[in-house]
C-alpha cells in the first residue's frame, strides 16, 4: 500500500516509516497539516495516518478539508487524546477510524487492513458514480449528462471512470497510463490528450458546466468549475 503517515514527534514518525516499510508498504512521512493535505491532494495514497495535535492546521481541520474536497482516502487518526468526545470529534472530521498512543504496531496494521478493506469493498459496491449532471452506470456500462445518452468507447469509459473515481485530484499523465492502459508507455507522447479531447468533445462541448480541466505541466482533474 501507499501510506501517507502525518506525525510531528519524529521518534513516532520514525517507528512507524521504518515498520510499515518493513512490511512492504511505500510511506510518504510528513510533519504539518500544511503539508499532509498538500500531499493527499496532489498525490493517491490507499490509506493516510493522521495525528491530531500537528502544525499549522490540525488533523480534524485537515480531515474535514480533504473531506470538502472530495477526497475519500481511509483515514485513520492517531493522537493521544483517548476520550470518548475526542473520538467522535476525529471521526465527525471525517476520519474513518481512531487509535490511541501508545498502540500495539500489530493493532495499527490490523486497523489498516480493515481499512482499506472496507474502503475497496464499498468502491465496489459504487455502481453508479456521479458528479453534477454526468452519471456513469458500470452495470449497463451506459453514460448519461443532462439525462442525455453519451456513447463511448470502452478505452473512453474507463479513463471516465477512473477520473470520475478520482474526482478533484489532480492525475498525471504517467498514472492514467499506468491505471487506465495498465502500461508504463511514453508519456511524452499525445496518446492520453487525444482520449481526453475525445471525452471533452463529448461531455463537456455542449454543456456549459466543464467538468474536465487541464493541470499545465501536472495533468487533469476532473471536477466541477462552479
Amino acid at each position: 500500500m501507499k501510506i501517507l503517515v502525518v506525525e510531528d514527534e519524529p521518534k513516532v514518525a520514525s517507528f512507524l516509516k521504518q515498520g510499515l516499510e518493513e512490511q512492504s508498504h511505500e510511506v510518504t512521512v510528513v510533519f504539518d497539516g500544511y503539508f499532509a493535505k498538500k500531499m493527499a491532494t496532489e498525490n493517491y495514497y490507499d490509506v493516510i495516518i493522521l495525528d491530531v495535535l500537528i502544525p499549522y492546521i490540525n488533523g480534524l481541520e485537515v480531515a474535514k478539508q480533504l473531506r470538502h474536497e472530495g477526497i475519500k482516502t481511509p483515514i485513520l487518526m492517531l493522537t493521544a487524546l483517548g476520550s470518548t468526545d475526542d473520538k467522535v470529534s476525529g471521526l465527525d472530521a471525517g476520519g474513518d477510524d481512531y487509535l490511541v498512543k501508545p498502540f500495539e504496531f500489530k493493532e495499527l496494521l490490523a486497523r489498516l487492513r480493515a481499512l482499506t478493506k472496507r474502503f475497496t469493498d464499498n468502491m465496489h459496491e459504487q455502481r453508479v458514480i456521479k458528479l453534477h449532471d454526468l452519471e456513469l452506470d458500470l452495470d449497463r456500462k451506459v453514460v448519461r449528462r443532462g439525462g442525455k445518452t453519451i456513447d463511448l468507447t470502452a478505452k473512453e469509459f474507463g479513463l471516465l471512470e477512473y477520473l470520475l473515481r478520482n474526482k478533484n485530484r489532480v492525475i498525471s499523465r504517467a498514472e492514467i497510463s499506468e491505471k487506465v492502459w495498465d502500461a508504463s508507455f511514453d508519456t511524452s507522447t499525445n496518446v492520453i490528450d487525444v482520449y481526453i479531447n475525445f471525452l471533452r468533445k463529448k461531455i463537456d462541448k455542449e454543456f456549459p458546466t466543464k467538468i474536465i480541466h487541464t493541470m499545465v505541466g501536472m495533468g487533469y482533474i476532473i471536477k466541477t468549475d462552479e
